[in-house]
């Protein structure tokens, strides 16, 4: 939900996509740069940006034909920005743009849709980051301030082993010097005559001798004191700081799953796992020399041989923990068609994930090899779909240069079902497809400086469908696992759901309109989206259940409150991104509010909300004035995806009519709620403007309803009663029987 107190963000949140990147500071503006090359240039993006944004390229990346479509358009678009274009070099630039993107794409058009796909939901991706970071702005700032002091924290304790470990490197020297100033005195005392052992110089250097080893002992102790304290300290800093910072990263990532900004750094994390596995090797290698120096010199109640073997058992341990724990899944498994859907997988189609060891390990002159499980660890005794992986499940860590030495491996996998004639289901197994969890294991073996080392992580629970038509459902299922569950493998968790507080959903829910759209919803949506699942006098505390939100029908509709919700998530996307992004969309109101917020407006005045009875529908109301002042409101029949593939909505808003009693067609629409001219809210977005040469609207372009008179008329003489209403259906049908050239005719109806 967007915060008034951040005037600027709030501009920003309400403008077009493009617009709105283009108010973005420096460093998430050089986000947006990474992401245009010569497979889709910016001057492209820059020249059709409204026509872009109004395509729908998830689809086309996934179906040929929509885009071949696609291609052709696009490429007729840039024909027509070219004959407009007067700049010679700027001519010169979008010919060889034309040219390049006919020869990468003319035999492949999908790649095309799939590239620019991609680019718009960065795009998204980097202003939901930027618009939902100016959340209350206050809890946020102190947020920052205590995280801010965690990191200063951390940062000083490392500083503060790294430096102890250092000067102990120098006190490690340091008895070696010593021991071999002992050993040097022993040796020639040794090798002196036997004659001359009572002599007065003999007996000077045993003292010597004994003094010295009296300080090297000395020294051994206080080394080895000082290397308990270091190993104590790391201990302490691995357990009550490191561990629970990877916690936070994980629980951070679970909830960026679900559409939240990543809040913590995973190279921050990096850094300190490194640092603090640095520190344990060099007291590895210190406990390692004081073992050699034993082999030269040890002498009665000398504390090596007795603490050292403690030691290393400890510092191997810490070692062993801190590198088994830095393997983690940097990028949960998620299929490029459905980048604001991670953790869903599709059967037969390629998802990606990568697995990052966040400790810089001493140079190896061997491979890490990591191979990948499917359904490693199931619940005992659930039965379930079995799948199996189609791609070769083992790759090799490689370094990548911006990740500071570190390795990493990306994997691309692909799903299949197992068939199985026997299988059975127990009690337990009644879920369904979508409530079913499964997990991606990832394990690795190697040994270094003498330790074997076992490394094994796993994703955040998936589920996986065979049918898109299963996609709303499945991410349900992972946004309330993920909001409420902290355990990385509670498999069995839809057995036995947990409940949500609606202050918990809420804010989820705005998360999936900011990451699909960029503009979040603000209270009042909320609260009307808060009523209708939960009914009046709700409040922030009241708990939902998992079939309530998901799996039961609201009533007296077909469907349920997430079904009807991801619908218009799918239909802002598809169809009405750059009119939600500016704001002129209410969205959600019921008739009631909806028609004392026009009473008053002047006639002409409409606003814009979702359908309450169509999945994926959007309608519009406007008021009317009678020459008694008595206002009236007509709403048309919403619009859905299967009417607004061939339409383009601003345009139905400019070009709609109403025929009323055979008066000359006319637009009631002329003021967005609350007073803004229609031509003013709407006019950068509209499509298919008149040309000079041809100053006509496409007739397929204008959306009409028939108004009809209310007054019953005497029946003519070949009927016994009047003739009833036309319905849509009816008035569809025969317009398609005539080969009428309107596309879409509504009749004014109420919801």
């Amino acid at each position: 939900m967007l915060n008034d107190t951040d005037g600027r963000t709030q501009k920003v949140c309400r403008m077009s996509q493009w617009k709105q990147i283009q108010q973005l500071e420096m460093r998430l503006l050089e986000q947006v740069d990474y992401l245009y090359d010569d497979n889709f240039p910016m001057d492209i993006r820059q020249g059709l940006a409204n026509w872009i944004e109004a395509q729908d390229w998830d689809t086309a990346a996934d179906e040929d034909s929509a885009a071949a479509v696609l291609f052709f358009s696009l490429l007729s678009q840039l024909e027509a920005a070219l004959s407009r274009e007067h700049n010679f070099l700027q001519r010169h630039n979008m010919k060889i743009i034309q040219q390049q993107l006919q020869g990468k794409y003319a035999n492949n058009p999908a790649a095309m849709a799939r590239v620019i796909s991609n680019c718009l939901n960065e795009e998204r991706r980097i202003l939901s980051t930027a618009c939902m970071q100016q959340q209350e702005p206050l809890e946020k700032s102190l947020q920052n301030s205590v995280a801010l002091e965690r990191h200063k924290n951390m940062d000083h304790r490392i500083g503060m082993i790294r430096t102890s470990v250092q000067m102990m490197d120098q006190g490690v020297k340091y008895i070696e010097n010593m021991q071999d100033d002992f050993d040097f005195r022993y040796k020639t005392l040794q090798s002196r005559d036997p004659s001359e052992r009572n002599s007065e110089f003999m007996k000077q250097e045993v003292t010597i001798l004994q003094e010295i080893l009296n300080r090297l002992d000395f020294k051994r102790k206080e080394i080895l004191s000082k290397l308990a304290m270091v190993i104590q300290e790391i201990d302490d800093l691995m357990n009550s700081q490191l561990d629970a910072a990877l916690r936070d990263w994980k629980r951070d990532q679970q909830m960026a799953a679900i559409g939240r900004p990543l809040l913590t750094s995973l190279d921050q994390l990096q850094t300190w796992f490194t640092l603090t596995a640095q520190s344990l090797f060099q007291v590895k290698r210190q406990l390692d020399k004081l073992g050699e120096l034993v082999l030269k010199v040890t002498y009665e109640s000398d504390p090596i041989p007795v603490q050292k073997p403690q030691m290393d058992e400890r510092v191997h341990y810490l070692i062993y923990h801190i590198v088994k724990s830095s393997f983690v899944v940097e990028k949960q498994p998620c299929m490029s068609t459905h980048p604001q859907k991670p953790l869903v997988i599709k059967t037969g189609v390629q998802f990606a994930t990568k697995v990052r060891l966040l400790v810089q390990l001493p140079a190896v002159d061997y491979q890490i090899k990591v191979r990948t499980t499917f359904d490693k660890d199931l619940p005992p005794g659930r039965v379930t779909r079995q799948f199996f992986i189609v791609t070769n499940p083992m790759k090799v860590m490689d370094i990548e240069d911006y990740s500071n030495g570190c390795l990493s491996v990306d994997f691309r996998h692909g799903l299949k079902e197992k068939k199985s004639g026997n299988a059975t289901k127990s009690n337990e197994s009644l879920l369904s497809v979508t409530e079913e969890l499964h997990s991606l294991s990832f394990e690795a073996h190697f040994t270094m400086q003498g330790l074997n080392i076992d490394l094994e992580t796993c994703s955040l629970p998936l589920v996986v469908i065979s049918n898109v038509s299963q996609m709303p459902g499945a991410w349900a299922s992972i946004m309330w696992y993920n909001l409420l569950n902290q355990q990385p493998q509670n498999l069995a968790y839809f057995s036995s759901p947990t409940r949500a507080t609606w202050a918990q959903l809420s804010e989820v829910l705005s998360w999936q309109f900011c990451t699909n759209s960029v503009q979040g919803l603000n209270k009042d949506q909320l609260d009307m989206l808060g009523e209708k699942l939960l009914g009046q006098h709700f409040s922030n505390s009241d708990h939902i259940h998992w079939s309530k939100f998901s799996k039961e029908n609201i009533p007296g509709k077909p469907f349920s409150f997430w079904t009807w919700l991801d619908s218009i998530l799918e239909l802002i996307r598809k169809h009405l991104l750059p009119v939600w992004n500016e704001n002129y969309i209410m969205g959600f109101v019921s008739k009631d509010m909806e028609r004392a917020l026009l009473r008053e407006k002047k006639s002409g005045t409409f606003l814009l909300r979702f359908s309450e009875s169509h999945l994926g529908g959007i309608t519009f109301t406007w008021v009317q004035h009678g020459d008694d002042g008595e206002a009236t409101f007509n709403s048309v029949e919403p619009y859905t995806k299967s009417r607004l593939n061939a339409l383009h909505f601003p345009d139905i808003i400019r070009d709609y009519k109403v025929i009323s009693d055979g008066v000359v067609p006319k637009n009631p629409l002329k003021f967005l709620y609350p007073d803004i001219p229609k031509d003013e809210a709407f006019g950068q977005l509209y499509n298919n403007l008149p040309s000079k040469a041809y100053p006509y609207i496409p007739s397929t372009l204008i959306p009409c309803s028939e108004m009809r008179s209310s007054k019953v008329s005497p029946p003519s003489p070949a009927c016994d009663s009047p003739e009833p209403p036309m319905t849509p259906g009816e008035f569809d049908m025969l317009n398609q029987t005539l080969c009428f050239d309107m596309d879409v005719i509504n009749s004014p109806y109420s919801e």
